[in-house]
């Protein structure tokens, strides 16, 4: 692809992340704090608020799933928030438990939760650079 061919990219649309039961799926989910956008549950999908943005995160039905972790290394999708170890905290008392205690990370501190089938999400702050961050 030449230069004047190349893509632009403008930014996301969704993070689709493949789930084995809808209703399960939104449950774990509205649980973590998220809130549904929509659901469609004759096509086998919803959508997750991620902030203010229009993107955010789309659960997707695929049958074939199940309840397991996918046998491959789940990708980590991060989402920022204002203080990661107080949504430890939220996760603990919602019955999610992270995966690891908050762990530093270079703007902040972080943690992880992982969904019943394997999917990863990072829940991260700006402590120690906000001005990077949102807010």
């Amino acid at each position: 692809m030449s230069d004047d061919e190349s893509c632009d990219l403008l930014g996301f649309d969704n993070v689709l992340l493949p789930v084995g039961d809808l209703g399960e799926a939104v449950g774990f989910y509205e649980r973590a704090g998220f809130t549904v956008a929509f659901r469609f549950d004759e096509g086998g999908i919803a959508l997750l608020k991620v902030g203010g943005e229009t993107p955010g995160i789309l659960l997707r039905q695929e049958e074939a799933l199940g309840r397991r972790p996918p046998p491959w290394p789940s990708p980590r999708v991060w989402l920022e928030v204002s203080d990661a170890r107080a949504a430890a905290g939220r996760l603990t008392a919602a019955g999610i438990a992270p995966l690891d205690a908050p762990f530093s990370v270079a703007t902040g501190w972080t943690v992880e939760v992982a969904d019943p089938w394997g999917n990863v999400l990072g829940f991260t702050d700006y402590s120690k650079r906000p001005e990077l961050g949102r807010r």
